[in-house]
């Protein structure tokens, strides 16, 4: 399945989606801040409860290379839906809606960020090879090997399934380093003082190496004792002479209990304390949990109905150990039962997750409100100290900007009020929405002389003129309007005029809803384009309700 370039293809790889990048509505109801403000507490961070491809679009203007971390648990296409069809398919649709979703993820990470992505053996291998292309293959970090199940399956077939992987990547390898991770009471145990060395607990290492340069080939020192040592034969010497000596004048260099074993270095604990240790790619399910534990974590919050593949706390807390610091941003775009955003809340991260189905509200929101309010006991609460603190704010996606009227045309859809439309087309031209008290004409700037002004009214020559006075020689702004009259669009040199809808006809998919990862709905062949519905309830929006001057009168937006 492999091009002569080394890329991954398949059926169905050139066909793009085109999602619209939807606004955000907050639901009050739902949001939650703690009652007690303190130092480094979070109360920006984002539940978005929506399809996953149209929430990431929404972040796309506002997030953008701002995401420290993401780590994702996607849908592992291990169901049975495709039994009838030919081999390949069902990994065909999987592979194409994992590649939108990665590509977005991929902009939306900071250049010193990393990627992490849970994956079993069914498509492991092929998202090995998607992510390459997306991320570049020097940017390939890690497979770590997380054990997830530390009993064994007597009736397996084959072998028993034991192991999950977790792809890590970098935005950019050259920038990105791990953090070491503390060292264990187990590590440590093994450092020892037999001679009652000033330093304390130290460990006998090799004096030699594996590789060095070609002068060590004739290496030989004499130690203080009189005991000569040269390297090993097809190895190296570790220290130069003068390391050695240095060594040897501090007791540093053991010979054992007899004194006539091979020499070798004390490397003493004290030394290696406050480094810690690089993190190892195998994770056992002492570690870090297992499934079984993730699932007694999820009882505490829903016990009626547990969430089916929960991931353990202490294994999102050692993504965040090796990946983040206090303050970074996480971000899980299939969020589950939250576990993410819970452990990263308590590890003092901000975070955003996403979540489509109904436990977004049966499971999230409990489980974070316990968080909030300090009631989460289980977990990591304890290992990080957690005491409880912080909050979020709960979103829903905006229905679709454009419907479809009576005859077939496309329109504003009814649902969006002033702002709403306002933020929508910031967000289509690449604008950040600001409105001003001081000018109705400024809706949201791309820099500090570049504006935009949305209206659903038409406008006259006249009334471009005073606008095109009032923005001045040295600032330009973008006119989103229904219509203007007399003159032409280019009569203003620091005013550009667009019609709307017509202007974002043809900027994404209208009216689309669903780009599920529910393999088993999904059609072999192209149906044709879902239409557009008003059925959507309306919402507040989360922009200012007071703000004047939009449409510059009283026209409805769907007009």
């Amino acid at each position: 399945m492999t091009s002569n370039r080394l890329q991954l293809d398949w059926m169905g790889k050139a066909r793009r989606e085109r999602p619209e990048p939807r606004i955000l509505i907050e639901d009050e109801r739902l949001s939650r801040h703690s009652a007690v403000r303190r130092e480094r507490d979070s109360f920006e961070n984002i539940l978005i409860r929506g399809d996953n491809l149209l929430a990431l679009k929404a972040l796309e203007a506002s997030h953008t290379g701002e995401v420290s971390c993401i780590f994702i648990d996607p849908p592992y296409n291990t169901g049975s839906a495709f039994a009838h069809y030919d081999d390949g398919v069902e990994h065909s649709l999987w592979l194409s809606l994992m590649r939108e979703r990665v590509e977005v993820l991929h902009r939306l990470l900071a250049d010193d960020g990393s990627f992490w992505v849970s994956v079993d053996d069914n498509e492991a291998h092929y998202l090995k090879v998607l992510c390459d292309e997306v991320f570049g293959r020097r940017n390939f970090v890690s497979n770590v090997v997380w054990q997830k199940k530390y009993t064994v399956a007597n009736d397996a077939k084959y072998f028993s399934d034991n192991h999950d992987h977790i792809l890590v990547y970098a935005k950019d390898k050259e920038a990105w380093r791990p953090n070491r991770l503390a060292r264990s009471d187990e590590m440590n145990a093994r450092y020892s003082n037999p001679d009652n060395h000033p330093k304390g607990p130290w460990k006998a290492t090799p004096l030699h190496a594996k590789s060095g340069s070609a002068k060590g080939k004739d290496f030989s020192f004499t130690f203080r004792n009189g005991r000569h040592w040269t390297p090993p034969p097809g190895t190296f010497p570790r220290f130069s002479e003068e390391t050695l000596r240095r060594m040897d004048e501090g007791n540093e260099i053991w010979f054992g209990r007899d004194g006539t074993a091979a020499p070798s270095r004390k490397t003493f604990l004290v030394d290696l304390a406050n480094d810690g240790t690089p993190p190892l790619t195998v994770w056992l399910s002492t570690d870090v949990g297992h499934n079984h534990e993730a699932k007694t974590e999820a009882k505490s919050f829903n016990a009626e109905d547990v969430f089916s593949t929960p991931k353990p706390e202490r294994l999102l807390r050692r993504i965040l150990d090796i990946a983040t610091k206090p303050g970074d941003l996480v971000l899980d775009s299939f969020a589950g039962s939250g576990t993410t955003g819970a452990v990263a809340h308590k590890m003092g991260r901000r975070w955003i997750m996403v979540e489509l189905g109904d436990h977004c509200e049966t499971h999230i929101v409990p489980r974070l409100n316990k968080v909030i309010d300090g009631e989460d006991p289980g977990g990591v609460t304890e290992a990080v100290g957690w005491k409880g603190g912080g909050g979020y704010r709960y979103f829903t996606l905006a229905p679709s900007l454009l419907e479809k009227d009576q005859f077939g045309n496309w329109v504003i859809s009814k649902s969006y009020n002033a702002e709403m439309l306002a933020e929508a087309m910031c967000k289509h031209f690449g604008f950040t929405y600001a409105p001003s008290a001081e000018h109705y004409w400024m809706h949201g700037c791309s820099s500090e002389t570049d504006f935009i002004y949305v209206t659903t009214n038409s406008l006259t020559h006249e009334q471009l003129a005073a606008i095109s006075d009032e923005v001045g020689p040295d600032r330009t702004l973008l006119i989103c309007c229904k219509a203007f009259q007399g003159g032409n669009a280019d009569a203003f040199g620091n005013l550009t005029i667009r019609k709307i809808p017509g202007a974002i006809l043809d900027r994404c998919e209208w009216g689309k809803d669903d780009y599920s990862l529910k393999i088993e709905a999904l059609p072999l062949i192209e149906d044709e384009p879902e239409k557009a519905t008003d059925q959507t309830p309306r919402r507040k929006s989360a922009v200012n309700p007071n703000q004047p001057g939009l449409f510059n009168g009283d026209e409805e937006a769907g007009a």
